[in-house]
């Protein structure tokens, strides 16, 4: 297959019938844009379509373009996501873009979730407790980036040593521990994020080594990175892969 049938074939996969509204008043501009997603990148590669369509909704709830979001929650569903995968997905946006973006990204989750009759609240994934939360978060943090995490708390200034604390016992003890999707996978997503926001590169960085830590091997970070390039553009995926190459230099 050529990549125009390819790009056929793989947006009949994802998303059936539907016919853009674009496609009646901008064709070439849509065409160049299936084409290019799913024509190419989706077949870029050795991410699977639930791991791309996890990535792709981390994407769009991080630069907030909401009405594309809502469709992808639908089409996450036709791949076989189950709702519990694509709602731990969004949560874990929030350490990273905010609560105010993230209940913007829950609330078009829930609408196509409404829409597809499945009833919420969804079955709790919380496996901490209040007594907990920080141990069970610092376990999980220094299993992904190892002994630096202590480094980094010893270290902290006291007047910022609450950060720290925030960060081990908020993003890692109250997201990461959850259940729904695995380690590597959050891990992943999380440089998805950090990557779509642009300008945290050294976050970028830390997190291309925490990914090659739980295992997500190269190949897979340029292919999560690559997937993430039709929504944030060049300059953001370059800056992404820099981290990349940097941390896990070319043989």
């Amino acid at each position: 297959m050529d990549r125009v049938e390819k790009s056929r074939k793989k947006f009949q996969q994802l998303f059936g019938d539907h016919v853009p509204a674009a496609y009646s008043t901008d064709p070439e501009f849509h065409d160049i844009l299936s084409r290019f997603i799913f024509g190419d990148v989706f077949y870029q590669g050795n991410l699977d379509d639930k791991q791309r369509e996890l990535i792709t909704l981390v994407v769009l709830a991080t630069i907030q373009t909401l009405p594309q979001l809502r469709s992808h929650v639908s089409t996450a569903l036709n791949v076989g996501l189950t709702p519990v995968e694509i709602k731990e997905a969004v949560y874990q946006c929030a350490p990273y873009i905010g609560f105010p973006k993230t209940l913007d990204a829950i609330n078009e989750v829930n609408g196509a979730f409404e829409a597809s009759h499945i009833a919420m609240p969804l079955e709790s994934q919380t496996k901490v407790d209040e007594d907990h939360r920080l141990e069970k978060g610092l376990a999980v943090q220094t299993e992904i980036f190892g002994d630096v995490i202590q480094s980094m708390r010893t270290n902290a200034p006291s007047n910022q040593k609450h950060i720290q604390e925030y960060l081990s016992a908020f993003c890692f003890g109250d997201f990461y521990t959850r259940g729904g999707l695995d380690l590597k996978t959050r891990e992943l997503l999380t440089l998805c994020i950090i990557s779509s926001l642009g300008g945290a590169e050294g976050q970028v960085k830390a997190h291309v080594q925490g990914n090659k830590n739980v295992g997500n091997d190269k190949e897979t970070l340029i292919t999560a990175i690559t997937h993430c390039l039709p929504f944030i553009g060049f300059p953001r995926t370059l800056n992404a892969l820099a981290c990349v190459n940097e941390i896990i230099p070319e043989d």
